[in-house]
């Protein structure tokens, strides 16, 4: 029951951090700004972002509540909320205030965040921390789709 009422509340904040983070996108993929960047041959279309990002917020809720459910330390809410902040600010930062290179280090540090879960996540955890690898995987996209953007305008 601790582990549903976890993975619950990481469900609520995950995608809750999701909405505020579009919410700052000031147009977002749709804006005259980004459309007219030469962007990676490699980008995908606009709709896989949105079933991407639904599909790591389930798995990495169902991992956070797993992992909250055995060890609710000062330094996992700590490692959350600094997650939580680079996830959400990303958004602003690239979308709202054009900052790629910014943006570009928030994806490097979210991404060594990850590793950090993957690596140093409770022992107890098991095949839990497989549920990482989707998000460790689409941030490894993102940031090469934002060096691309970077270097190449």
């Amino acid at each position: 029951m601790k582990q549903l009422r976890s993975t619950l509340l990481f469900l609520i904040l995950n995608f809750g951090g999701l909405a505020i983070g579009s919410w700052l996108m000031n147009g977002g993929p749709l804006s005259d700004w980004y459309t007219s960047l030469n962007q990676a041959p490699w980008t995908p279309p606009g709709f896989v972002f949105g079933i991407a990002w639904t599909l790591i917020m389930l798995f990495f809720s169902v991992y956070l509540g797993r992992l909250f459910s055995l060890e609710n330390t000062r330094a996992h809410r700590i490692t959350f909320l600094f997650q939580f902040v680079l996830n959400v600010s990303w958004n602003y930062v690239f979308f709202n205030q054009h900052l790629v290179i910014f943006a570009f280090i928030i994806l490097l540090l979210l991404t060594a965040l990850l590793f950090i879960y993957y690596f140093r996540g409770s022992k107890k955890l098991g095949a839990y921390k497989y549920l990482l690898l989707p998000y460790i995987a689409w941030l490894c996209v993102a940031s090469s789709l934002n060096l691309y953007i970077l270097v190449h305008n």
